[in-house]
């Protein structure tokens, strides 16, 4: 009787504990939820594109001057998507995803300083296509401007890409 009364708590104990995990929700292509989130990525990539030559500064988020962070950032915002404000921090967000598995409105981390092994550096997919992987970024020496993941330095710099729609 002991033990039918443990297995019985014991099963119990489980199953609630099964209860209050996340679940994730699947979206169908072409239902009214991925017709939204669509949109919202498609928004968050032209707002960031409309940043295209504006000039680099450290800790910039507007037209007068602009970093990496910043520009996801304030891309994100602009469809009432928080994100922090730092890039390392950044890459704690969203879902981690397989670089095959990339899309358009993903984040792509990079580090760029080898001396010191932390992510420093975001992009923005614009595209992936057969030719590879388009990001928007803001590069110290150019600004905001759209990079190819196949150029030698990003590709080694990359250490991975996020899901944050």
């Amino acid at each position: 009787m002991k033990k039918v009364l443990l297995l019985a708590f014991l099963t119990l104990l489980l199953t609630s504990c099964g209860s209050s995990r996340k679940t994730t929700e699947t979206i169908v292509i072409g239902s009214p939820k991925a017709t939204v989130a669509t949109k919202k990525i498609s928004k968050i990539v032209n707002h960031a594109r409309s940043f295209e030559g504006t000039r680099y500064k450290f800790g910039g988020t507007s037209k007068k001057g602009m970093d990496c962070s910043g520009l996801v950032y304030i891309s994100f915002k602009e469809e009432q998507i928080a994100l922090p404000r730092v890039s390392r921090e950044m890459a704690t967000k969203g879902v981690r995803i397989k670089l095959s598995e990339t899309e358009k409105g993903d984040l792509l981390f990079f580090q760029t300083n080898k001396n010191r092994r932390v992510i420093n550096h975001v992009g923005l997919v614009v595209e992936n296509k057969r030719s590879g992987i388009r990001f928007i970024h803001a590069t110290s020496s150019k600004g905001v401007i759209v990079s190819s993941l196949d150029e030698k330095y990003w590709k080694n710099a990359f250490v991975e890409v996020r899901r944050i729609i």
